[in-house]
């Protein structure tokens, strides 16, 4: 089964995933989108990005495509990941604990000290390919934050639901994205149903 969604310009069968026995996500993996979709689709996200932003950052590992892309159309030439997994020159790193909807136990977001002058007393924007829940979000943005950047924006290619809103409170006005997804509960007979509540 499949979800027909618009990203910008651009429309894709998006497979459903059940999560559990009554909720079913669409999947929007940026890996398996190609270069020509992702371009295009960073081009549109960036053109939605207030003026005047000098880093782009993102979580590990599915915004990665959407960071190069849209640092590429912003014509920015560096770019900030936040990490997942410890690796040996994040011994020392700043941390932030996460937990998302797609990955179950809580996990860490990391940035490296080393990287901390990229965003230091510089205007940044988070995106990702999806904000769901809003707990990465909000995660990345009180590390970055804690790292002395100004988050000025969150882009994403969609966004899931509207639980988002809640979780990221008074930064929900920052978020800019091309499209909106729902989540898909089982009804009493059974069949999938599409839920905009989360």
């Amino acid at each position: 089964m499949t979800y027909r969604a618009r990203v910008g310009s651009q429309e894709l069968d998006l497979p459903l995933a059940e999560l559990s026995d009554d909720l079913s996500i669409a999947l929007l993996i940026t890996a398996d989108l190609g270069i020509r979709f992702m371009e295009r689709a960073a081009r549109e996200l960036a053109a939605l990005l207030p003026q005047g932003v000098e880093v782009v950052a993102t979580a590990a590992t599915l915004g990665l495509p959407v960071a190069i892309e849209v640092s590429r159309a912003l014509g920015l030439d560096d770019y900030l990941v936040l990490h997942k997994t410890p690796k040996i020159h994040l011994r020392d790193a700043l941390v932030e604990p996460v937990r998302s909807i797609t990955t179950g136990p809580v996990q860490e977001l990391r940035l490296d000290r080393a990287r901390l002058g990229c965003v230091e007393a510089r205007r940044v924007a988070f995106v990702d390919d999806v904000v769901s829940t809003g707990s990465s979000a909000a995660a990345a943005l009180r590390l970055l934050r804690r790292a002395g950047a100004e988050v000025v924006a969150v882009g994403a290619l969609v966004t899931e639901t509207s639980a988002w809103r809640q979780t990221l409170g008074p930064d929900a006005p920052l978020v800019r994205a091309l499209g909106s997804i729902p989540v898909f509960r089982r009804s009493s007979s059974g069949e999938l149903a599409e839920s905009w509540d989360g």
